[in-house]
């Protein structure tokens, strides 16, 4: 008797359901700022997926994209302040921000093409100095720009949905939930149901995720496929038809596929995307990415916002001495006027010349994610190499996103498809690679 070889499993033998619509189980993630475009977004929808832009500091990101003038205005409002550490005034001109996010929606959704979707990522941490009032504007101009979807994420949003539950598209847009537990979830949900408003899918993140984790210091005791299967037994316990896409340390497509034979509706991604032509890091910090090695990866507590932050030991940001920037950005400060980074800089010292020392314990986030400073990243990010060729003049060849998205949907064995060189190799180079 002979035996039959079991037909290959893929990711493209899966699709995505949410609601009535139908998409290639790939969403990419929304990494600010400006890391995740929006081109890497329309990219990821004309290829079916679900793509995401970011709204991390979106005013900054508009005068950057369309020459507006946000943040300018912002300084030149509060420059009575610029040295002094009281920020009790510095506040957000909302009418500018609902304009800047409004604007930067509406641009990507008039360029949306293909069977995928775009949405956006809005964190709750984000809290501009009045976390209510910013984050409604914020959600409402995305509303109103026609994003298909809303992630909401950094934070539990206990009180997000209610503050657009009177939103003509607030039934009818696609709203979804980050969370790392089944606690966080029920939090969620019980908000929602005030409301009247469950969400649409959950993305479950795990420790090995990229940027700000939602864990503590014990994030090593974390395992994302335990807490899958934890949310998705929580879900078919409350008999919740809410469909669940893991995120964080995703690596190959045969990662995909397992989350998905263990009941995921699909898959978050992230890492590999940060080094595609699509991707808004600069060019440095791709190289760098790719030239990194597992020693070089660290979960730190540099951010000022409290979460854990992972992130390259080569940061420019670490060390740094750069005088607090929330006259013109002022993202993190809390409603009363504080960031633990003012904190930080006031209480480190001078040097003899009366230059200030390097501060050690945060970083000013909004400058340094303004500057690209700040090479955060998940946890594989040292794999990078094992994904493209190296050239002859020592550069990574940079990928492009379909590549990427085609070799997770089409890959199996835990294999890696290099794209075609690009130019001459350096002598080490291989022809194949495998994960």
């Amino acid at each position: 008797m002979i035996a039959r070889k079991k037909p290959t499993d893929v990711l493209d033998n899966y699709r995505l359901t949410l609601g009535r619509d139908e998409y290639v189980p790939i969403m990419v993630g929304g990494m600010g700022v400006n890391i995740s475009t929006a081109e890497l977004a329309l990219e990821t929808c004309r290829l079916g997926g679900i793509g995401h832009i970011s709204d991390a500091m979106n005013p900054f990101v508009s005068d950057k994209k369309f020459a507006t003038k946000y943040t300018k205005a912002k300084s030149t409002k509060h420059r009575e302040s610029r040295d002094t550490f009281d920020k009790t005034n510095v506040k957000f001109d909302l009418d500018d921000l609902h304009r800047a996010q409004l604007g930067i929606v509406q641009s990507a959704m008039e360029q949306k093409k293909g069977d995928g979707a775009i949405f956006i990522n809005v964190m709750e941490k984000l809290n501009m100095a009045s976390p209510g009032d910013t984050l409604r504007m914020r959600l409402i101009a995305a509303l109103e720009g026609g994003i298909d979807g809303v992630t909401l994420s950094a934070g539990l949003h206990n009180s997000s949905l209610k503050l657009i539950a009177d939103q003509p598209r607030f039934h009818d847009v696609k709203i979804g939930i980050i969370v790392s537990s089944v606690r966080a979830l029920k939090i969620f949900l019980r908000s929602g149901s005030r409301v009247d408003r469950l969400p649409d899918y959950v993305v479950v993140e795990g420790p090995l995720a990229g940027g700000h984790l939602g864990f503590g210091a014990d994030w090593r005791e974390y395992n994302l496929k335990d807490i899958v299967v934890e949310v998705i037994a929580f879900l078919k316990k409350e008999q919740l038809d809410i469909p669940v896409i893991p995120a964080g340390g995703i690596f190959t497509g045969t990662d995909a596929t397992e989350y998905m034979q263990l009941g995921a509706a699909g898959v978050q991604l992230a890492t590999r995307f940060t080094v595609t032509e699509e991707c808004g890091l600069p060019d440095k910090a791709k190289q760098t990415f790719f030239a990194s090695e597992e020693k070089d990866v660290f979960v730190s507590t540099l951010s000022p916002t409290g979460y854990p932050l992972r992130l390259l030991r080569q940061s420019p940001c670490i060390d740094s001495n750069v005088k607090p920037q929330c006259e013109p950005l002022g993202y993190i400060l809390d409603k009363n006027g504080n960031c633990q980074y003012i904190d930080a800089y006031e209480a480190t010292p001078v040097d003899a010349k009366g230059r200030k020392l390097p501060v050690k314990d945060k970083i000013c986030l909004c400058y340094h994610f303004s500057k690209y400073n700040a090479y955060t990243c998940g946890h594989y990010v040292y794999r990078l190499k094992d994904t493209s060729h190296r050239l002859a003049d020592g550069r990574y060849q940079i990928l492009t996103a379909e590549h990427v998205f085609n070799d997770y949907l089409y890959s199996a064995e835990h294999k890696i498809a290099a794209p075609e060189p690009a130019g001459e190799l350096a002598p080490e180079e291989r022809p194949s690679k495998t994960a």
